[in-house]
């Protein structure tokens, strides 16, 4: 997997997230994504990511 993902950031508009940590669960991959300018993150998980979740 990449160590960068493109995608844009609610927070600060940027393009580019950073793979921050991974590991396997009994789920799938567990990845976390940070934004290098103001530190937004998500989870993802087998496909599915939190930064599309509805609060």
């Amino acid at each position: 997997m990449s160590m960068e993902r493109e995608g844009e950031c609610p927070n600060c508009g940027e393009v580019t997230f950073y793979r921050a940590a991974s590991t396997t669960l009994h789920l799938g991959e567990k990845v976390k994504w940070h934004c290098p300018n103001c530190d937004y993150g998500f989870v993802r998980i087998n496909g599915i990511d939190s930064s599309t979740a509805e609060a």
